[in-house]
């Protein structure tokens, strides 16, 4: 049986329903907002910075992010704002995984935890029309187009993966389970990787 379980997901997607009813199902801790708040208190940071920049870049471009990367001497131990989150967040994680079964979203846990035997690494995508109709549905309308509204999160939270573990975010070989919400539908999909979990 697998203690833990880190689900990635494309924008739209239904990941985050499906990492939340999963944990649900086996009786497991979920991590979502539960990690944003763990790492706000050990920081400092606000619960609302978390959430934006642990796991999203601060622009579409990689050379904005490597620019934003200035760290002040005697401050966080010289880090930037994004390392330091980095490195709390990674540790909470593996903290996280050491205490108890888990369901864990996104923020690079998959990498974080990738030499654990005991985790299942799943990663949730579907079309992008699929998606920007669940986005309307879910979120309701935006000044900006359910499309861009997709891709500007979608090479965010890329660009973040990229950079702090050198591999590329929605890559098969990154994850045991690789799940298209839209053909195989939300509730199918949350069977299938419980069912993994627990054989």
């Amino acid at each position: 049986m697998k203690r833990i379980i880190t689900v990635s997901r494309q924008f739209g997607s239904g990941g985050r329903s499906i990492a939340k009813a999963v944990a649900d199902e086996l009786g497991y801790a979920y991590y979502d907002k539960e990690l944003i708040n763990r790492v706000a208190e050990k920081t400092g940071f606000s619960a609302e910075y978390i959430e934006e920049n642990g796991e999203y870049a601060p622009s579409k471009s990689i050379f904005a992010l490597a620019s934003s990367y200035i760290g002040a001497p005697r401050i966080m131990g010289g880090m930037s704002a994004y390392d330091y989150l980095w490195v709390v967040q990674r540790n909470t994680i593996l903290e996280i995984a050491d205490q108890e079964c888990c369901v864990i979203l996104g923020r690079c846990a998959d990498f974080i935890l990738k030499d654990r035997e005991d985790a299942l690494h799943v990663y949730v995508h579907a079309p992008a029309q699929a998606r920007a109709q669940r986005i309307v549905e879910r979120y309701g309308e935006s000044d900006k187009k359910p499309m861009d509204r997709i891709k500007d999160k979608d090479s965010k939270r890329a660009i973040n993966y990229k950079h702090f573990t050198g591999r590329t975010w929605g890559d098969c070989d990154n994850y045991d389970l690789c799940v298209n919400s839209d053909k195989l539908t939300i509730k199918k999909s949350i069977e299938m990787i419980v069912d993994l979990a627990r054989n």
